[in-house]
């Protein structure tokens, strides 16, 4: 061994270390902030559960139900309709409609299911980042998270991706991505979600979590009237987006009631 290699090695491993130890986790959402299909996939959810069950939807107005989580969304809408509650397989069975109607409406119409501008290339960047870890925790099922990512060039199988699969709140989804994360990665220094809704915004308030919001049509003030203190528009500008990760705090209590 030459002198001082050893020394050398373990400063590489002790570098190595801390560029792990500091890193930061983004946690994404997936409709509305790494893809968009202007209420579609909403309507196709709806669709589907009367496709199913011959019954009208109530609302796709997400808000009016208990949680923003499509576990929560079907069990409301059961005991609504049927006053029970769900059995074992109903949600696999409701879900495979509902996965078979969302790739046709991509086979028919791609264009109109795209990625929000720069989402794919923000993606990879951070994956190939030192500073930096990704993961999904959606409030939409996994395999339907999956089917969206895929349809505009994001790897779903590139990070952890947790969805509502037998979590009923978003408080739950983003602390199961985080666990799971950890397992794979043990020690990061942060972490911060980017969201574009309400429920985005209360959740991480909740969690006492950061928080960068997305807003594609560029009304910024619908999240900072919620105490959202960082809004893009998209990734296209990526030193950007990440100068705004870097700012990211919870968001205060909202300046008017939501």
């Amino acid at each position: 061994m030459k002198p001082g290699s050893f020394y050398q090695d373990w400063t590489k491993i002790f570098i190595k270390m801390k560029e792990v130890s500091t890193a930061t986790l983004v946690l994404f959402d997936v409709d509305g902030t790494l893809v968009y299909s202007e209420k579609r996939d909403s309507q196709c959810f709806a669709r589907t559960y009367e496709q199913v069950y011959g019954r009208p939807f109530p609302s796709i107005d997400w808000l009016r139900y208990p949680h923003v989580s499509d576990t929560t969304i079907f069990e409301a809408v059961i005991r609504e309709h049927f006053d029970r509650e769900m059995e074992n397989d109903e949600i696999t069975r409701f879900e495979e409609h509902y996965l078979f109607n969302l790739q046709l409406q991509r086979d028919e119409n791609p264009h109109l299911f795209p990625e929000v501008p720069g989402a794919k290339a923000a993606i990879d960047t951070l994956l190939n980042h030192p500073d930096y870890l990704v993961a999904v925790a959606t409030g939409g099922w996994a395999r339907s998270a999956k089917l969206k990512l895929r349809h505009v060039g994001i790897d779903p199988e590139a990070f952890v991706l947790i969805g509502a699969d037998e979590r009923p709140t978003r408080e739950i989804i983003l602390n199961d991505a985080i666990t799971a994360v950890k397992k794979q990665t043990p020690h990061f220094e942060r972490v911060v979600y980017v969201g574009d809704a309400i429920w985005d915004v209360r959740t991480t308030r909740n969690l006492q979590m950061d928080f960068l919001g997305l807003r594609l049509w560029h009304d910024y003030d619908f999240l900072e009237k919620m105490g959202v203190a960082q809004v893009i528009g998209n990734y296209l500008d990526f030193e950007l987006f990440i100068q705004k990760i870097e700012l990211a705090t919870p968001p205060s209590e909202a300046i008017f009631l939501v």
